[in-house]
C-alpha cells in the first residue's frame, strides 16, 4: 500500500522536472510558397499589373509606405515570423536577400499565382506559375549551401 502512495508523487516529480526544464531553440528558417495573401513584396520585382506598391496598401505600417504586402499592414508570415521570435522573411526576388538573411528563409509567394500554369494569366506578363516558384527553391538552397 505504501508503494501505490510513491508511485503518484514520483510521477509528480518527474512531470514537474521536466516542465520547469526550460530548452532554448533558435527559431529556424521557413519558407513562404503561396498567392496574394502570403506575397510579401515578390511582385514589387515582376512586370504585373498584380502589385502592392501604392495607396492604401501599407497604410498600417510603420512606415505608412507599402511594401508590396496585399494587406494595409501585416499578413500571415509576418505574425509567424513574430511568434517565432524571427525577423520577417524578405521576397526571394529580393536583392537584399543575401548573406545571413538567407538563413531567415525566403518568401515564394506572388499574387496571381495558382496552382494551374494558366492561373493569373491577366495579371502577370511574363507568366509565373507555382511550377516556376518552386523551381525558383532549388538555386535559393544551393545559394544557401555555397554561402555558408
Amino acid at each position: 500500500m505504501e508503494s501505490s502512495v510513491v508511485v503518484p508523487w514520483l510521477v509528480l516529480g518527474v512531470l514537474m522536472a521536466i516542465s520547469s526544464t526550460q530548452v532554448e531553440a533558435a527559431a529556424r528558417a521557413f519558407f513562404v510558397f503561396g498567392d496574394s495573401l502570403v506575397d510579401n513584396g515578390n511582385n514589387n520585382y515582376l512586370a504585373t499589373t498584380a502589385r502592392a506598391d501604392s495607396p492604401p496598401y501599407g497604410i498600417d505600417t510603420p512606415s505608412r509606405h507599402p511594401t508590396g504586402r496585399f494587406s494595409n499592414g501585416k499578413n500571415i508570415p509576418d505574425f509567424i515570423s513574430d511568434a517565432l521570435g524571427s525577423e520577417p522573411t524578405l521576397p526571394y526576388l529580393s536583392p537584399e536577400l543575401k548573406g545571413d538573411k538567407l538563413l531567415v528563409g525566403a518568401n515564394f509567394a506572388s499574387a496571381g499565382i495558382g496552382i494551374l500554369d494558366d492561373t493569373g494569366i491577366q495579371f502577370v506578363c511574363p507568366q509565373i506559375s507555382f511550377s516556376l516558384i518552386l523551381s525558383f527553391s532549388n538555386p535559393f538552397t544551393v545559394n544557401v549551401y555555397t554561402t555558408f
